[in-house]
């Protein structure tokens, strides 16, 4: 039901602000709901529906009403809606600009490959004579720079070769393919999500497909129109929803009206309907038939972002001219924080030490391996290997009445910094409930930490902790400890844990985590870092030196006089989790990591996975003898969304102010790549 309420959110969300910037589809809106929704063939089946299920029909059928996709056949606008609801008023919109729209139409293409992993992987469009321009995250699939210059990138068969299809069209077999002669420029990160290319006709008539121009400037725009090539993507929470949106046909040139409705520094965001394959899609002014900006991101149902035109038009004119400046417009990142020199303690706060040793991993990445060096803590992702034996002594109930456990308001007062404790949202039957002092309670506060247990897996869903980097001091590490709020039969102390091929306690929280503030209470935060509660069955061989320093190079990215960032690390609890001495055994691991960036002063947050699959195996094939081949496991970094969506686990607005929540259009068939170094973590979009 929590599930159904979210979609009904993000629908009624959508459609209120297209109400409120929208008077007359506002009104057609409600006519739509009050007289035409009962002869839409989707209301046919909602009678056996419950309440909140009509009432997402009945959302669902307003937003195709008043942000539809149209198909485009022989480069023009197909003003057929189909399944969706006609709108009169997008009917005349559109049918008033279809001079400059048809002009414009004709320059927007799909970026077709040879010789690469994907046939193709976006939009592009002619922004001027022999020029496309795209995204740089489109043009890095198969061109990087080399030395002063670009070149594409190896191939199958030699070097990647590139074109672009201006009739990719429904029901046209039909061509216009210009070759993608050479890049010109890709924009270095974090500057924008530009890249140009220069071109030339090899088939067809090249008057088909004059430039867009670029408008001067960019503003709010009541009327607009996104034109690219817009895929499936089964990662959208809505997919029935998607699926009536497009017809289920994807891969092909559409149209989806809109508005620009925020204006920024150097880009826009914009409301039109939009998947990924819209990557590099212009957005045209209907009213003068100009681009107002350069799609590059977006979420479904929620915001879509795109580059300004004068920022592209900047960068063109850069190109032409033989600039071929970086630009880059943000401090580059800071190194890691394990490979440079211990921080000068903030006045007043006491100091600390630590060492660091050289570390070289080589980690295997398809058929090339890479060599990661990095001065990184020795220690293990399960902790340190020492000392995993359970504590003698057993705690009582009263030894944790003064712990005040995570604290949303840790990062800075006021609501734009507090970060609320993460809510387990589809699996609540599941969650571990225990009475204290006669009231139930589903958290287990810890000293600057806080647990919340599944049930049925004995583990935790998530452990979030704040760390305080100014004030850390060391402890010593002390034995594995119950705690004795809940009952044992519902903690993990032995089973599957041990000397391989058996596993390691594998702390979420880690142990030095919790350990600041005053002697006594950093001391106190160290040991209650070792509850088993706290722990995972890890791989002795799962360990990562950049899972292992995330905390750490997000503190270096922190004002140094605060030094602060809040962590949420848990399993993915999935059915087919394999079952090994008696324990079901997490297969991928995720982390959170949310603090103010030193840069822009606002709230940041990045999420991660780990997967240790590849060391799992069955127990049988292991038993007789100990794990002498371990398999090095890698961190990636991936959307915060994609973890709620995985964990079924809510972080309230840190999806929000992810960098990469603008980067939830990937291309087809896109995967993550791995983490070789801290720098390519991004915490700028």
């Amino acid at each position: 039901m929590a599930e159904l309420e979210q979609r009904l959110a993000r629908l009624r969300a959508l459609n209120d602000a297209v109400r409120a910037s929208d008077p007359n589809l506002a009104n057609e809106g409600r006519d739509t709901a009050q007289s035409s929704l009962p002869s839409v063939p989707a209301l046919e089946s909602m009678s056996a529906g419950s309440p909140i299920e009509n009432e997402i029909g009945l959302e669902s059928i307003i937003l195709r009403q008043t942000r539809p996709v149209l198909a485009i056949q022989h480069n023009e606008t197909k003003l057929d809606f189909a399944d969706q609801a006609d709108s009169v008023i997008w009917r005349q919109r559109l049918e008033n600009a279809k001079a400059p729209l048809s002009a414009a139409i004709r320059a927007v293409g799909r970026i077709e490959l040879k010789g690469a992993r994907l046939d193709w992987v976006g939009t592009g469009w002619l922004v001027a004579e022999n020029i496309l321009v795209t995204n740089r995250h489109v043009a890095n699939e198969f061109a990087a720079r080399k030395g002063d210059g670009f070149t594409f990138k190896p191939g199958s068969g030699g070097p990647i070769a590139a074109s672009v299809d201006f009739l990719q069209e429904i029901g046209n077999a039909d061509t216009l393919v210009f070759e993608l002669v050479k890049p010109l420029h890709i924009e270095d990160p974090p500057g924008p999500d530009v890249a140009f290319f220069e071109v030339k006709i090899t088939g067809g008539d090249p008057k088909l497909a004059t430039p867009i121009m670029l408008a001067d400037q960019a503003r709010a725009a009541p009327f607009v129109a996104t034109i690219g090539y817009p895929a499936y993507d089964s990662r959208i929470p809505e997919p029935d929803l998607m699926e009536k949106i497009y017809g289920r046909i994807y891969n092909k040139k559409r149209l989806a009206p809109g508005a620009v409705t925020v204006v920024e520094a150097r880009e826009l965001q914009h409301n039109c309907t939009t998947l990924g394959g819209n990557s590099g899609s212009t957005v045209i002014d209907l009213d003068s038939g100009k681009a107002l900006g350069l799609h590059f991101s977006g979420t479904f149902l929620t915001a879509n972002y795109a580059v300004r035109c004068d920022v592209v038009s900047r960068i063109l004119a850069d190109v032409q001219a033989g600039r071929r400046s970086s630009r880059v417009e943000a401090k580059p990142p800071k190194p890691p924080a394990a490979a440079v020199a211990p921080r000068r303690p903030a006045p007043g706060r006491p100091a600390s030490t630590s060492f660091t040793i050289p570390l070289t991993v080589t980690v295997s990445l398809g058929d090339q391996p890479r060599v990661l060096s990095a001065q990184a803590p020795l220690r293990t992702l399960a902790g340190d290997t020492g000392g995993d034996i359970p504590g003698d002594n057993e705690a009582v109930i009263e030894d944790y009445r003064d712990r005040e456990g995570y604290i949303p308001s840790f990062l800075g007062d006021g609501k734009a910094f507090t970060v609320d404790l993460p809510e387990v949202e589809r699996h609540t039957d599941d969650v571990l409930a225990f009475k204290l002092d006669g009231k139930d309670e589903t958290e287990l506060r810890y000293e600057h930490y806080s647990v919340v247990m599944s049930r049925s897996r004995r583990m935790c869903f998530f452990s979030a902790v704040n760390i305080d980097g100014g004030q850390s001091k060391k402890s010593k590490r002390v034995g594995w400890k119950w705690d004795p709020r809940i009952p044992k039969t519902q903690q993990i102390m032995n089973e599957c844990y041990g000397s391989p091929p058996k596993f390691s306690r594998g702390h979420m929280t880690r142990r030095e985590d919790p350990g600041w503030g005053n002697a006594a209470t950093a001391k106190r935060g160290n040991e209650d870092s070792m509850h088993v509660t706290n722990t995972t069955p890890q791989m002795q061989a799962f360990n990562a030196p950049i899972w292992l320093a995330l905390e750490d190079y997000a503190l270096d990215h922190t004002k140094e006089d605060e030094m602060k960032v809040s962590v949420f690390t848990g399993p993915y609890f999935e059915d087919d989790d394999p079952a090994m001495y008696g324990v079901r055994i997490p297969r991928t691991f995720w982390k959170i990591v949310a603090f103010i960036h030193d840069d822009t002063k606002k709230l940041c947050a990045t999420g991660y996975e780990m997967n240790q699959e590849q060391s799992l195996q069955p127990e049988e094939e292991f038993v007789f003898g100990a794990f002498t081949s371990p398999q090095l496991s890698v961190a990636t970094q991936v959307p915060i969304r994609s973890i709620e969506a995985k964990s079924g686990i809510s972080f309230g607005r840190l999806a929000s102010v992810d960098p990469l929540a603008r980067a939830t259009e990937a291309l087809a068939g896109d995967t993550p790549a791995a983490l070789t170094s801290l720098e390519q973590i991004r915490f700028l979009p």
